[in-house]
């Protein structure tokens, strides 16, 4: 549904003017309501409502005696909000989740299916090396055995 990676500017308000070519899309599928939360990677997790909650669900049945469990939940439900976008197509975002990913004036909206990732730009940039240099090898990642492009 949601793919590719577009360059947005943070306003000052903290808002992002969601792309035309995604709005109608993320609208229909959030039935207005979105989900904004913080990923471990430092950036940012934009999923549809519909979408989000039964990954939710999981992640709540996750055992909270387990360190990293507890701390799993803690960023990705810890960190939740639900957000809907203004008349003007724009997305708040909140103080405390641009500074958790350290958003500034450029920001990276990058579709990947279901939802999308919002990175800076010099994370994005980092992922993109990273990668690139992952990509290096000839074995094909677990899973993509039989792509061929």
């Amino acid at each position: 549904m949601f793919e590719g990676a577009a360059a947005l500017s943070l306003d000052a308000k903290g808002r992002i003017a969601i792309p035309a070519r995604h709005r109608d899309a993320l609208l229909a599928a959030s039935e207005g309501s979105l989900v904004l939360t913080a990923h471990p990677q430092r950036c940012l997790l934009l999923y549809p409502q519909p979408e989000w909650q039964p990954i939710r669900d999981k992640i709540l049945k996750a055992p909270s005696f387990d360190a990293r469990a507890a701390a799993l939940k803690r960023v990705l439900v810890g960190n939740a909000r639900t957000e809907e976008l203004d008349s003007a197509g724009r997305l708040l975002v909140a103080t405390e989740l641009r500074d958790y990913a350290q958003l500034e004036k450029t920001v990276w909206l990058v579709g990947m299916g279901s939802h999308f990732e919002i990175w800076s730009d010099a994370g994005w940039r980092r992922q993109n090396e990273v990668a690139f240099e992952a990509l290096q090898s000839d074995v094909p990642p677990p899973g993509f055995e039989d792509i061929s492009l």
